[in-house]
């Protein structure tokens, strides 16, 4: 049974996503604080976090940051009422490994956690050895990506899609392709998202070189040796 903890600080809409949850069988934990949520993530091992980011003593981004201090893999998905850009941004560039924006319908937060969990499960059976590509090596046990031996940080679904377009390396890949394979077949968001996240890419791998991922027109993108 996958285990997912809760933090939210409204008891109400804690208790409505726990039964939810229970329901899909779950195993389910609730914090209310962020110093709580911490004493629980250390005392106990969950599959994904749910972390909303205006919580009491610690904010959703300091626990989130402390968490990645110790563990790149656990999913966390962000739920917060603020949808400014730079709010997604940081908590994206925190770690998360998405990020939903209060209300959201229920039907839509499962189908994420979904497709997080199905993801996880992906990333632990990975066995593969280091891939290299160009001035890229990924270390996929370690879910490393070294850029001339440097080691970068990307975020869990920056290097997800890096991970699978080289993984793909000189198959021109569609949006849609890249969409279901990155996020899930049931990802409710617009297909521009890879869009955004190839920028973030470039900018962390690129290093003033050519880029590495090149567009395809009308298709989508690619990575070629």
């Amino acid at each position: 049974m996958e285990r997912i903890l809760i933090v939210e600080d409204d008891e109400k809409i804690a208790r409505v996503i726990q039964l939810e949850l229970e329901y899909e069988e779950y195993e389910v934990e609730i914090a209310y604080t962020g110093k709580t949520a911490l004493e629980k993530y250390e005392s106990s091992s969950f599959d994904l976090i749910l972390l909303d980011v205006m919580i009491p003593e610690l904010n959703g981004l300091e626990v989130l940051r402390r968490i990645r201090q110790k563990d790149a893999n656990t999913r966390v998905i962000m739920l917060t009422a603020r949808d400014a850009v730079m709010d997604k941004v940081s908590g994206l560039d925190s770690g998360a490994s998405d990020y939903m924006t209060k209300p959201f319908e229920i039907e839509e937060l499962l189908a994420r956690i979904r497709t997080q969990l199905k993801q996880k499960t992906l990333s632990e059976t990975d066995t593969a050895v280091e891939i290299e590509c160009r001035h890229i090596r990924i270390v996929p046990m370690a879910r490393e990506v070294y850029i001339d031996d440097e080691l970068i940080f990307l975020t869990q679904k920056e290097y997800d899609l890096l991970y699978y377009l080289i993984e793909h390396k000189n198959q021109a890949l569609s949006r849609e392709q890249i969409i279901e394979a990155v996020w899930g077949f049931d990802y409710y968001g617009d297909t521009n998202t890879v869009d955004v996240y190839i920028r973030y890419i470039r900018k962390k791998v690129d290093r003033e070189k050519p880029s590495i991922i090149s567009s395809v027109r009308g298709i989508g993108y690619i990575v070629k040796d």
